[in-house]
């Protein structure tokens, strides 16, 4: 009985960790640090909540991953604001269930300052 409890116990840990390493993640490939990062589905204006208060210092540097919340698998659009000083929304980002996703500075087509 108390192998089984140590190897429950240790399922549960691994299972844990893994848990933790698949957290959908948002990667900044553009220029500038990002201080503001909304998701709304695709096509639509129901941005969700401002994803870089996940972050400890309240913003993604440049090729700094973030921890998304709240966001289930899909298409969406994207509207950041970075230190710039710009604005910008990019659409049709498809997010996967605890993948990566990127946005670069290619992307930044619709942008306003």
């Amino acid at each position: 009985m108390r192998a089984f409890n140590v190897a429950f116990a240790l399922l549960i840990i691994i299972g844990a960790a893994n848990a933790a390493n698949n957290k959908l993640k948002f990667w900044n490939l553009t220029a500038n640090t990002v201080t503001e990062l909304y998701l709304a589905p695709a096509e639509t204006q129901n941005w969700g909540e401002n994803q870089t208060k996940n972050d400890p210092d309240g913003s993604v540097d440049h090729d700094e991953r973030l921890t998304v919340r709240n966001t289930p698998p899909g298409l969406y659009d994207a509207k950041l604001t970075d230190k710039a000083g710009r604005t910008c929304t990019v659409k049709n980002i498809e997010v996967k269930d605890k993948g990566v996703f990127s946005i670069e500075e290619k992307q930044l087509t619709d942008c306003t300052k």
